[in-house]
């Protein structure tokens, strides 16, 4: 199979979806791997370091659409490469559909079979989702702690205070993997961190884990509105596989929030969990609602690329090997790859996607 590696043109997104030791493993398993030049630079990674391995380095994503089977991406495809998608190609990438229409049915239009990430599940968990969430929750804490600072318009307070001067408010919705990375740095800078899910189960795990300044707390909306009262930090890090996120703070609530306070949706790729989020990008990150700094860029670990871009490729590695080994009739019907099967062939092929639409759907196997 020829598989292309296009560069990444979201604003300011500087993963790549493939690295040389990926690369390596592609080749060395018969197929033939494009990438488009400079594609790699975000991240460190040379055209040269790709040619070592046995990729061809090609000037255009044109090229590289126009030759391949199978895109190997970070994010989902833009407007401008709509034109470039083929009917029957193989798109492998995150996607989020459910958050966004017109790329929904674009791709629809399309006829090309497209595999997400953030929908794969393998052991009853999201394995190509998990090292972003990492990132994004570590890194929602570095952010919203900069966000704070008064010449960012934030209250101008220390995440961690001071002895003598009581530290911030962290309050974090949702104790997946966002929220427990989250917590984790949160707590390590002296912040005293409320942690809130629905899940007792999960609640009881994490206060066996957790340190003495994080609180666990049931999630219901009226203990929601009744926290965020108190909080200078609100990380929105709730997610539901493959469908909208649920919206956990109304327009209404921020006037009950302290002048000043920040939040940061980590969720914004899902449609956000707060009412007020929209996306923002790293050159123009924030916004200020009702007095609340408001932090939602949609490709949050593309500021830390060369990590970000390595933890993702360890990851779906394995699973681009064997997607492209399969070929998309064959991985539809796959227990694992077909999870990961969102629009096959002009068909919806996710009922959380079809849902958030009102679109109908079919099972991945029953279509190809």
């Amino acid at each position: 199979m020829i598989i292309g590696v296009p560069k990444e043109i979201k604003a300011q997104e500087n993963r790549v979806g493939a690295v040389p030791a990926m690369v390596l493993d592609l080749v060395g398993a018969g197929n033939q791997v494009l990438v488009q030049q400079g594609a790699g630079l975000g991240a460190g990674i040379t055209d040269e370091a790709y040619v070592k391995v046995g990729a061809k380095i090609v000037a255009s994503a044109a090229e590289v659409y126009g030759q391949s089977d199978m895109i190997i991406k970070v994010k989902e495809p833009l407007a401008a490469e709509y034109p470039l998608i083929k009917k029957g190609q193989l798109l492998f990438t995150y996607f989020h559909f459910a958050a966004n229409r017109e790329l929904t049915d674009a791709m629809l239009a399309s006829g090309a079979h497209c595999f997400a990430y953030e929908t794969l599940i393998h052991k009853n968990s999201l394995p190509l989702l998990t090292p972003m969430s990492e990132v994004a929750g570590r890194m929602s804490v570095q952010v919203g702690a900069v966000c704070l600072e008064k010449h960012h318009g934030g209250r101008g307070i220390l995440l961690g205070g001071v002895p003598g001067v009581e530290p911030a408010t962290v309050l974090i919705l949702g104790g997946g993997v966002v929220g427990t990375n989250a917590a984790k740095m949160a707590a390590g800078l002296g912040a005293d961190v409320r942690l809130m899910d629905v899940d007792l189960d999960r609640l009881r795990y994490l206060s066996d884990v957790m340190p003495a300044n994080v609180t666990l707390l049931h999630s219901s909306p009226i203990a929601i509105r009744e926290q965020i009262v108190h909080a200078d930090l609100v990380i929105g890090a709730v997610l539901v596989q493959g469908a909208r996120a649920p919206r956990l703070i109304r327009r209404e609530d921020l006037k009950t929030m302290k002048e000043g306070a920040v939040v940061v949706d980590v969720a914004v790729d899902q449609g956000g969990c707060i009412e007020t989020c929209r996306p923002t990008t790293h050159a123009d990150p924030t916004y200020v609602v009702d007095g609340v700094l408001h932090y939602c860029v949609a490709n949050m670990p593309g500021a830390v690329a060369r990590t970000s871009t390595f933890g993702l490729t360890n990851a779906t590695s394995p699973w681009a090997k064997k997607l492209a080994a399969m070929g998309a009739a064959n991985a539809a019907k796959d227990p694992v790859l077909g999870t990961a099967a969102n629009i096959l062939a002009g068909v919806c092929t996710h009922q959380g996607v079809a849902e958030a639409f009102g679109i109908a759907w079919k099972a991945p196997a029953a279509v190809l």
